[in-house]
């Protein structure tokens, strides 16, 4: 069918759109509904009939109808009905729209078509208008009412202001416009003094509603311009009353009025109403007010025989008035202090009052006076103190107990206070605590002790890092048998206050007890910052300065600490709030950690900045221990060395002796037939080889081998070390060098080279001077002189 419906020629759907009106529907088919108005939720049924001949280029076959409600489908039965039609049922078991269309279609060219159309509404019957009222305005004459509609019916609703009674002696009345709910039935439509029945009736498809009927004269609903005041005093034998005199507005001069009158002053929460004034105009007495008060007055009437229905006037312009003032009346509170001046002899007194209430001040108060004496007549007693203030401090006598305290006025002074300046010594009262009374305020309870209690004194200050004092914030519970008070001078939210009690009994007053409550808590502005203490490789102790109480804003209940480093998670451990410091524990050595401090109240809790630290690769003891071991080493080496120094065989084996020529035998050994002649050896420093002019060859004993000592020389005691000289010149000797007999004692020779013997030589060299004679027997290989020498200064001598 698709395909066909493609081939259609274009003029054919275009004749077939052109006879699509403008509700979308097509004109061979009807669409009943019943019925198009129903209740919300009831059943509707529907009905649809299609002409095929009058439906022009749909195709050939069977029509097949659907339904749509809205852009819903919805299923419905189809049978063939007379002549060639087709109809469609459908029954909508609870319709719960309040409005909807429902469309009959067919389906052409393979889509939906709407052929017809009908719209069904649902809704409730209108409801019942109520407080239905009505004013008279003596302007025009016209009778305004006005009511309250009921709920919403959904539906279409006409209503109707209807009155009987009236001159037409029909049923008249006015219709709101614009959906409001009032109107106004015109005075032609009117007859004054006349009882009228007057409702309001709602219509709409499902039913009618009507409003109370009204029967009220359209006079006693007139509204009547406010009356006015013209003027307020004081009577002056009753000095608590005044009198006001009053006119009424123009037009009522003729009526008889009922009216009314307003006061209050302008601390008053409400204001004070008196009633049952009758008359046109003249004056109206009251009684019971305050003295030296400002009072603002207004006025208003209505016809004395109106109805209870009838409408008060508007209140009169507000007038002011101020009674006239007395002396002040009543005793006044008060609380003292008290401790030895520094003069000798002398009392500080710190006395603190409360300003009497205003039914006791009887006017303006002046100013406070305190004295030692009560006044009597005809004599004042001396003043120790004249304020405006609430507190005076003076200096009495150490032994005075009472000084007296009154208020004075324009009018006079009150009767003098007694205050008996008692100790604190009294039984001090079993518990006291304070819990929040609201944002401003605090409860304050007790327990009551065993003494009878005539009142009780309650101070509270706020607490603060720099301290103050606040002359007000004290009171007095006149009730002995009182357990609670509430507070509510001073108190602000987020602040601490010290809350003292003080029992007051005959004759003393009791110790005081104390407590501090807040009355709003919330988080603390900031918290405490941080600060290292000490560190270890898994350790690290933080300290921190406790919060000032301007920033707790609250109790602190705990202080919580969080760490963490880059590798493990976040911990943390809570503290008391008494602590100021915390050892964290269980740290890994060379960690960065980063460290903060949450402070908490019962209302919230801040976080404080981060601290970063990192751990040591050592603890403190380790590396004591390092440092005392390389101590100990350092100390055994030393102890090593100095023992070194001291042996004489590890000094034999670290380092060997070189060896002594005084220990050889040629120092060892003196020749017995040589004369004793000098031996001078040729310096050092002479470049030539030594000339000797002599040899002597002595002959040695017989059995002597070569390289042994002789006996005799053995056993002679070791030579004194001598002098080796060579003459400079003429009786100047120079020491040369000295050979000691017993020097290097011990010392072994070195093996190489081996020594060469020559017994018994004698070398006399012929060079100036006499000569040089030297006898060697066992000359050392140290001793390369002998080595390379010329005899008689031409034959050179060899091994």
């Amino acid at each position: 069918m698709a395909r066909r419906g493609a081939g259609t020629p274009f003029l054919l759907q275009l004749s077939l759109l052109l006879l699509l009106p403008l509700g979308g529907t097509l004109g061979c088919a009807s669409v009943t509904v019943s019925p198009p108005i129903v209740p919300l939720g009831s059943a509707v049924t529907a009905s649809c009939t299609v002409q095929r001949e009058l439906c022009q280029g749909l195709e050939p076959g069977r029509v097949r109808i659907s339904w749509m409600l809205d852009n819903k489908p919805v299923a419905g039965s189809q049978r063939q009905g007379p002549g060639g039609t087709e109809v469609s049922n459908l029954t909508l078991p609870r319709f719960n729209h309040t409005q909807a269309r429902l469309f009959c279609c067919v389906e052409w060219n393979g889509t939906k078509q709407r052929i017809g159309m009908a719209e069904i509404r649902a809704g409730y019957p209108p409801a019942k208008p109520l407080n239905l009222s009505c004013i008279l305005n003596l302007g025009d004459y016209g009778l305004t009412c006005q009511w309250q509609q009921g709920t919403d019916s959904h539906l279409p609703t006409s209503v109707v202001l209807k009155c009987t009674g009236s001159r037409a002696q029909a049923v008249t009345g006015c219709t709101p416009r614009g959906g409001h709910s009032h109107c106004t039935v015109p005075r032609r439509l009117l007859q004054l003094y006349r009882q009228m029945e007057i409702w309001v009736s709602a219509t709409n498809a499902l039913g009618t509603a009507e409003s109370e009927h009204l029967r009220i004269d359209p006079m006693d609903v007139a509204k009547l311009d406010p009356p006015t005041l013209q003027s307020i005093q004081s009577i002056p034998f009753q000095t608590d009353c005044i009198a006001l005199a009053w006119d009424v507005a123009w037009g009522t001069e003729h009526m008889e009025l009922q009216c009314e009158l307003r006061y209050r002053a302008p601390e008053d929460p409400a204001w004070a109403l008196v009633t049952g004034i009758m008359g046109q105009a003249g004056t109206a007495q009251r009684c019971g007010f305050l003295f030296g008060t400002l009072y603002r007055f207004q006025m208003r009437c209505r016809r004395s025989s109106a109805s209870a229905l009838a409408s008060w006037s508007e209140w009169s312009p507000g007038r002011n008035y101020t009674t006239h003032e007395k002396a002040p009346t009543g005793k006044l509170d008060a609380w003292w202090g008290a401790q030895p001046a520094g003069a000798r002899g002398q009392l500080e007194v710190q006395l603190r009052w409360k300003a009497p209430r205003q039914q006791e001040a009887n006017g303006r108060v002046l100013g406070y006076r305190v004295s030692l004496s009560p006044r009597r007549r005809g004599r004042d007693p001396p003043t120790i103190c004249n304020t405006t203030h609430t507190q005076c401090n003076f200096s009495v006598p150490a032994a005075t107990r009472r000084v007296y305290l009154s208020a004075y006025n324009a009018a006079g002074e009150s009767a003098p206070t007694e205050v008996i300046l008692l100790e604190r010594t009294g039984q001090p009262l079993a518990g006291l605590r304070a819990v929040p009374g609201g944002e401003r305020s605090l409860w304050v309870h007790w327990e009551a002790p065993l003494a009878p209690v005539t009142a009780y004194i309650l101070e509270w200050q706020r607490v603060a890092a720099e301290p103050g004092h606040c002359s007000a914030c004290w009171q007095m519970e006149h009730d002995g048998a009182a357990t609670t008070a509430l507070i509510q001078d001073g108190i602000e939210p987020f602040q601490c206050y010290n809350i003292s009690l003080y029992p007051l009994y005959e004759g003393t007053v009791g110790v005081p007890v104390h407590t501090t409550a807040y009355s709003q808590q919330k988080a603390p502005s900031h918290a405490p910052k941080l600060h290292l203490k000490r560190i270890s490789k898994s350790e690290a102790e933080l300290c921190w300065e406790p919060l000032p109480v301007e920033v707790q804003n609250g109790f602190i209940t705990s202080y919580t600490i969080f760490w963490a480093s880059s590798i493990t998670n976040v911990a943390s451990a809570t503290v008391n709030p008494s602590l100021s410091s915390f050892a964290i524990q269980g740290l890994k050595p060379s960690t960065l950690y980063k460290v903060h401090i949450m402070a908490s109240t019962a209302a919230g809790s801040t976080n404080g900045t981060s601290l970063t630290l990192v751990t040591t690769v050592l603890d403190d003891s380790e590396i004591q221990f390092l440092f005392l071991s390389l101590g100990l080493v350092f100390v055994g080496l030393m102890v090593l060395l100095i023992c070194f120094q001291k042996n004489e065989r590890m000094k034999e084996q670290l380092w060997p002796s070189v060896p002594d020529p005084a220990n050889s035998s040629l120092g060892k050994w003196v020749p017995t037939a040589v004369p004793q002649e000098p031996l001078q050896l040729l310096a050092s420093r002479e470049p030539g080889p030594a000339a000797i002019s002599t040899v002597t060859v002595l002959e040695g004993e017989p059995g002597k081998q070569p390289g042994k000592e002789h006996p005799a020389l053995a056993a002679a005691p070791p030579a004194l070390p001598r002098p080796y000289v060579r003459q400079e010149g003429p009786g100047e000797p120079v020491q040369y060098a000295r050979v000691g007999g017993a020097g290097y004692r011990g010392q072994r020779l070195l093996p190489e080279p081996a020594p060469r013997f020559y017994e018994n030589l004698r070398v006399r060299g012929d060079g100036g001077g006499g000569g040089d004679w030297a006898f060697l027997e066992e000359p050392p290989a140290t001793f390369p002189l002998l080595q390379g020498l010329r005899l008689g200064g031409a034959e050179e001598l060899h091994e």
